[in-house]
């Protein structure tokens, strides 16, 4: 069946994302463990990732559970944003961009409340493939099926007609179980490997 659109992941695909240590240096600037660091984070993080609070609500209860002042606050969310963006994989983006027009493309993300603001600004993803379906916006995450049947509805394609990208085991799974293929993302050759056999071939 021929493959008539391509989906990537972001973080740790389109974007170089290694840990840069923030939340180590947090732990010893408030005098925390990263087990109680982590507990205060994690109820946060998952809300903001499926846009149940906004970002001005995330950072409300940051300052609130760890105890911050507007200039910590500030400095906090540096931190978070700069690794959550990392840098591009420029090579991977360009081949991404270069797959219009000849199919439809799309990214599919677990992200966090205003994360598309950033993105857009850094890399302009909205102008590097057709559609781009945020967690945080629409409420459901990898692997959920849901989230999969999104992207697919808004590139007009049906699922046995789309290819997922992902570095995470789970999410390409995830995708494959709704009938879409898969490709899990090792580095950007192997990826871009895969993916031109792939399309070759189907």
């Amino acid at each position: 069946m021929p493959v008539e659109a391509v989906v990537f992941d972001i973080g740790g695909v389109l974007e170089r994302t290694p840990e840069t240590g923030w939340r180590d240096r947090w732990c010893e600037r408030l005098g925390l463990s990263r087990a109680e660091f982590d507990s205060r984070w994690e109820p946060i993080g998952f809300a903001g990732s499926l846009g149940e609070i906004s970002l001005e609500e995330v950072q409300r209860r940051l300052a609130a559970v760890y105890g911050l002042d507007d200039d910590q606050l500030e400095d906090l969310m540096g931190d978070l944003w700069h690794e959550y963006l990392g840098t591009l994989d420029e090579p991977v983006a360009a081949y991404f961009a270069s797959l219009r027009p000849e199919y439809r493309t799309g990214i599919l993300s677990n992200s966090f409340a205003g994360a598309r603001e950033r993105e857009q600004a850094a890399y302009g993803f909205e102008q590097m493939c057709d559609v781009i379906v945020y967690s945080h916006e629409e409420g459901v995450r990898k692997p959920e099926p849901r989230s999969y049947a999104l992207v697919c509805e808004r590139l007009g394609v049906a699922p046995a007609r789309a290819v997922f990208v992902d570095d995470v085991a789970a999410n390409v799974e995830g995708a494959r179980a709704v009938g879409m293929q898969g490709v899990l993302f090792v580095d950007g050759g192997q990826a871009i490997g895969e993916l031109r056999a792939l399309l070759r071939e189907a």
